[in-house]
């Protein structure tokens, strides 16, 4: 996101808001303390770069109602992008991109789209490959390994721990998080780029993952649920449950009526 054109911005103000931009691109929903501290910047100059963010179009505010509560005050508001905030980012190309799409689509149907799809991701597994598996087996630490690699791609990509479900100490895996999406546009009217990347995801890191929210859908981030089993309970590693869509189901279920209960 390039700011320094504004005409009320120094150089100097133009590279602090572009900064502030960044971290909500790659860490929202985040506050204002929480872009202070990483940027080491005062609290009140975050707010008011985030005010002209906000009054360009380019930010908003994203209200969880089961944050805690500060004190006897509100819940701490945070910020994520708008979708006039990733368009800032995006290269000009979606619309000539999804037009050569939907060409595919007549020309050859719905499965010459899939299979674009499905070509355009094993450039992707290919170029990770090696960086993911050097992290080793954990499929929490790939998942962080492939962030990083996505995140040279333009994704702002990051990794969370996963929502705890009821009455484990521990969350059972993390959320792969990717704040931006080149594709965006194009993703919303072929969904087949989204499926195949899931797929990709799940062959780079060893266990079946599962797609909980994308930007293409309207969401503020594309969020993919990664299971760990070493967060299993104390089983021994020969024992552990597998990693498949009857085991993962209600977990995933579970961290989805958490996303939901926080974006409302």
């Amino acid at each position: 996101m390039k700011l320094a054109g504004h005409p009320t911005l120094s150089e100097s103000e133009a590279r602090t808001r572009d900064r502030i931009a960044q971290v909500v691109l790659r860490r929202g929903p985040v506050t204002v303390a929480e872009i202070a501290d990483q940027l080491s910047l005062t609290a009140a100059g975050v707010r008011r770069h985030l005010d002209q963010l906000q009054a360009d179009g380019l930010v908003t505010t994203w209200e969880s109602g089961s944050q805690a509560p500060r004190g006897r005050g509100r819940p701490a508001r945070t910020f994520v992008l708008t979708d006039a905030g990733h368009a800032a980012l995006a290269t000009g190309y979606g619309e000539l991109a999804a037009s050569a799409l939907r060409h595919l689509a007549e020309v050859g149907g719905p499965d010459a789209v899939r299979r674009f799809a499905e070509e355009r991701v094993a450039e992707l597994e290919l170029r990770h490959r090696v960086a993911v598996e050097a992290a080793g087996e954990s499929p929490a630490r790939r998942a962080e390994a492939l962030a990083e690699a996505l995140s040279t791609d333009g994704y702002a990509a990051t990794t969370r721990p996963a929502p705890a479900p009821s009455g484990q100490a521990a969350p059972l895996g993390v959320q792969l998080c990717q704040g931006h999406c080149p594709v965006q546009e194009v993703a919303r009217q072929f969904p087949q780029l989204c499926e195949a990347e899931t797929d990709a995801f799940s062959r780079l890191l060893g266990v079946h993952v599962q797609r909980l929210a994308t930007l293409a859908h309207g969401e503020h981030v594309c969020t993919t649920y990664v299971p760990d089993p070493s967060g299993f309970g104390s089983a021994p590693r020969g024992h552990l449950p597998p990693a498949d869509p009857p085991t993962t189901e209600p977990v995933s279920r579970q961290i989805r009526a958490t996303t939901e209960r926080q974006s409302r």
